[in-house]
Protein backbone atom coordinates (compact mmCIF):
# COMPACT_ATOMS: atom_id res chain seq x y z
CA UNK A 1 0.00 0.00 0.00
CA UNK A 2 1.58 3.58 -1.12
CA UNK A 3 1.61 6.22 1.23
CA UNK A 4 2.32 10.31 0.41
CA UNK A 5 4.38 12.21 2.80
CA UNK A 6 5.19 15.59 2.75
CA UNK A 7 7.81 17.86 4.36
CA UNK A 8 9.14 20.92 4.22
CA UNK A 9 6.54 23.06 5.66
CA UNK A 10 7.15 25.80 8.44
CA UNK A 11 7.55 29.33 9.01
CA UNK A 12 8.82 31.96 7.12
CA UNK A 13 8.35 35.76 6.78
CA UNK A 14 6.91 37.53 3.67
CA UNK A 15 9.43 37.51 0.56
CA UNK A 16 10.56 34.31 1.88
CA UNK A 17 11.06 31.06 0.33
CA UNK A 18 10.56 27.62 0.97
CA UNK A 19 10.42 23.97 -0.72
CA UNK A 20 7.81 21.03 0.03
CA UNK A 21 8.48 17.88 -0.85
CA UNK A 22 6.03 14.63 -1.09
CA UNK A 23 7.92 11.44 -1.17
CA UNK A 24 6.10 8.08 -1.85
CA UNK A 25 7.06 5.29 -0.06
CA UNK A 26 6.47 3.19 -3.28
CA UNK A 27 6.59 3.68 -7.03
CA UNK A 28 2.59 4.69 -8.16
CA UNK A 29 1.87 2.98 -11.49
CA UNK A 30 -0.14 4.91 -14.26
CA UNK A 31 -0.37 8.05 -12.38
CA UNK A 32 -2.47 11.01 -14.61
CA UNK A 33 -1.94 14.03 -12.77
CA UNK A 34 0.00 14.87 -9.25
CA UNK A 35 -1.53 17.90 -7.60
CA UNK A 36 -0.29 20.25 -4.36
CA UNK A 37 -3.41 21.27 -2.77
CA UNK A 38 -3.73 24.00 0.19
CA UNK A 39 -6.45 24.57 3.01
CA UNK A 40 -6.35 28.00 5.10
CA UNK A 41 -8.29 28.36 8.13
CA UNK A 42 -12.35 28.47 7.22
CA UNK A 43 -11.59 27.88 3.97
CA UNK A 44 -12.13 25.27 1.33
CA UNK A 45 -9.28 23.54 -0.15
CA UNK A 46 -7.97 24.96 -3.09
CA UNK A 47 -5.58 23.04 -6.10
CA UNK A 48 -2.50 24.87 -6.16
CA UNK A 49 -0.50 23.34 -8.80
CA UNK A 50 -0.74 20.04 -10.83
CA UNK A 51 1.78 17.82 -13.16
CA UNK A 52 0.97 15.19 -15.59
CA UNK A 53 2.69 12.21 -16.60
CA UNK A 54 3.83 13.83 -19.50
CA UNK A 55 5.42 16.21 -17.40
CA UNK A 56 3.08 19.56 -18.36
CA UNK A 57 1.95 21.88 -15.56
CA UNK A 58 -1.06 23.93 -14.25
CA UNK A 59 -0.98 26.66 -11.55
CA UNK A 60 -4.08 28.44 -9.83
CA UNK A 61 -3.85 32.18 -11.07
CA UNK A 62 -2.59 33.18 -7.04
CA UNK A 63 0.53 31.77 -7.63
CA UNK A 64 1.78 31.93 -11.22
CA UNK A 65 5.17 33.10 -11.53
CA UNK A 66 5.83 31.79 -8.03
CA UNK A 67 5.62 28.78 -7.47
CA UNK A 68 6.55 25.48 -9.13
CA UNK A 69 5.94 22.28 -9.05
CA UNK A 70 8.40 19.60 -10.34
CA UNK A 71 8.92 15.54 -10.24
CA UNK A 72 11.57 13.33 -9.48
CA UNK A 73 10.88 10.09 -10.71
CA UNK A 74 13.92 8.31 -9.72
CA UNK A 75 13.15 9.49 -6.29
CA UNK A 76 9.42 8.80 -5.85
CA UNK A 77 9.08 12.74 -5.22
CA UNK A 78 7.16 15.25 -6.24
CA UNK A 79 8.36 19.19 -5.40
CA UNK A 80 6.91 22.14 -4.85
CA UNK A 81 8.87 25.52 -5.31
CA UNK A 82 7.50 28.48 -3.49
CA UNK A 83 9.05 32.19 -3.84
CA UNK A 84 8.35 35.02 -2.88
CA UNK A 85 5.44 34.53 -0.50
CA UNK A 86 2.68 36.28 0.82
CA UNK A 87 0.87 35.83 4.31
CA UNK A 88 -2.18 34.83 2.09
CA UNK A 89 -0.34 31.36 1.16
CA UNK A 90 -0.66 30.38 4.92
CA UNK A 91 -1.98 26.99 4.63
CA UNK A 92 -1.68 23.34 5.50
CA UNK A 93 -0.30 22.30 2.07
CA UNK A 94 -1.00 18.50 0.75
CA UNK A 95 -0.08 16.26 -2.18
CA UNK A 96 -2.21 14.44 -4.30
CA UNK A 97 -1.17 11.57 -6.78
CA UNK A 98 -4.54 10.66 -9.16
CA UNK A 99 -4.21 7.13 -10.62
CA UNK A 100 -6.37 4.06 -10.31
CA UNK A 101 -7.61 5.61 -6.73
CA UNK A 102 -6.32 9.07 -5.26
CA UNK A 103 -3.38 8.91 -3.09
CA UNK A 104 -3.51 11.95 -0.10
CA UNK A 105 -0.46 13.09 2.20
CA UNK A 106 -1.76 14.23 5.53
CA UNK A 107 -0.32 17.64 5.14
CA UNK A 108 2.30 19.74 6.26
CA UNK A 109 1.76 23.72 7.36
CA UNK A 110 3.23 27.00 5.94
CA UNK A 111 3.04 29.84 7.97
CA UNK A 112 4.16 33.04 6.17
CA UNK A 113 4.35 36.11 8.61
CA UNK A 114 4.21 39.95 7.50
Amino acid sequence: QVQLVESGGGLVQAGGSLRLSCAASRRIFMINVIGWYRQAPGQQRELVATISFRGSTNYTDSVKGRFTISVDNAKNTVYLQMNSLKPEDTAVYYCHAESAYDYWGRGTQVTVSS
